[in-house]
């Protein structure tokens, strides 16, 4: 049974699963719009958002019969016009056209050349990050080869997929089996594109990477700074963005990169102030004190309590700044949701530590209480 997740009720609903038949009843005046409909919304709540996905191109696949160079001219007629090509952030498309990618996987896969064909212009509506993927592990040299060509499409969708589909750790992505440096040429391109969809996309998938490979990553990111095809405001932040993952890890060449000496002479105190509650917040402050003005990029580590005595570290931002005359004062509250699906909170024995510059300079333990 599906869960109450009122994310899938707003994108995939009947006025949506409507205005989808509406489209391809346009397409073709043969395409039964209500008996779609119908079926469609027979099962369509019961199911989670990738099985809604897969569900709603199965039932394409069946209004619409076909291999792919039949159904194609019917599909592309019915799409809408593409997504404002002025615009050059947060416009991911309308989820509907997600099962889309799906049929063309279904009916698609021998023909390859022709999918890609239709991929380009389904991405330009609705990400088609993981359509693309299959086709990846079927058809790699063909894939990549178009990919080499979207690098320099107008469309920053389409450049935006280039990156987001050869992600190693894509979000509900299928696996697919690149070497870590398969789609580096690509990204060497995308780097210097001049919009952030597509370099937050780039930063993503450089971070991905971090997980297995570090210096492969740092090596990248030196060596794209020196050559000065992005602009310097935009690489800072790149790499900033693509290195948040070692960051946390306290990474000393992340470190060093972004300009934080993970070796500098700061010592650091932590206050916890009044009583850390389920429900309510666990306040602190902290009190950094060294030499001169040097920059400082602080982190706060909660050790919580897990079933069956374990704990687990959550990592989290405090604050990116320098020591003023040697002293830098910080406070926090962070907050305790005692109403959190993802993470439950137990009570119990708790640690709060800081991290200054990648490395653990102070700790206090403390109970957190119901």
């Amino acid at each position: 049974m599906a869960q109450n997740f009122s994310l899938k009720d707003q994108l995939f609903n009947v006025e949506k699963t409507r205005y989808l038949a509406g489209l391809f009843a346009g397409a073709d005046p043969s395409f039964d719009a209500e008996a779609f409909e119908a079926q469609v919304m027979s099962r369509l709540l019961d199911l989670e958002l990738k099985e809604r996905m897969a569900w709603i191109a199965e039932c394409l696949q069946q209004a619409v019969p076909g291999d792919l160079p039949q159904i194609a001219p019917t599909l592309l007629r019915a799409l809408p016009p593409p997504l404002d090509p002025g615009k050059t952030d947060d416009d991911f498309g309308d989820f509907i056209f997600a099962p889309l990618g799906d049929w063309v996987v279904a009916v698609g896969m021998d023909h390859p050349e022709q999918s890609l064909d239709v991929v380009e212009e389904l991405t330009q509506r609705f990400s088609m990050e993981w359509a693309i993927r299959p086709f990846l592990n079927t058809h790699q040299e063909q894939v990549l080869a178009r990919m080499q060509e979207w690098c320099a499409h107008d469309s920053y969708h389409v450049r935006r997929l280039v990156s987001e589909g050869t992600r190693p750790r894509l979000p509900w992505g299928q696996a697919v089996g690149l070497e870590l440096t398969d789609p580096l040429p690509l990204l060497d391109r995308l780097h210097a594109d001049g919009t952030r969809y597509v370099t937050r996309s780039v930063a993503n998938h450089l971070n991905d990477i971090t997980k297995k490979d570090p210096d492969l990553v740092l090596d990248r990111l030196q060596d794209w700074t020196r050559n000065g095809q992005q602009d310097q405001a935009e690489m800072g932040w790149m790499t900033s963005h693509t290195l948040r993952g070692l960051v946390k890890a306290g990474h000393p060449r992340a470190m060093k990169m972004l300009g934080f000496d993970p070796d500098a002479k700061v010592s650091a105190d932590v206050t916890i102030k009044g009583d850390a509650r389920i429900g309510g917040a666990l306040e602190f402050d902290v009190m950094l004190s060294g030499n001169g003005d040097q920059p400082v990029l602080v982190d706060y580590i909660v050790h919580f309590q897990r079933p069956g005595g374990k704990t687990s570290a959550k990592v989290h931002k405090l604050k990116q700044s320098a020591l003023a005359d040697g002293a830098l004062t910080l406070t926090k509250k962070h907050k305790l949701k005692g109403d959190a699906t993802t993470f439950k909170l137990i009570p119990g024995a708790h640690r709060l530590e800081i991290q200054v510059n990648g490395k653990l300079r102070a700790g206090v333990d403390f109970e957190l209480l119901a």
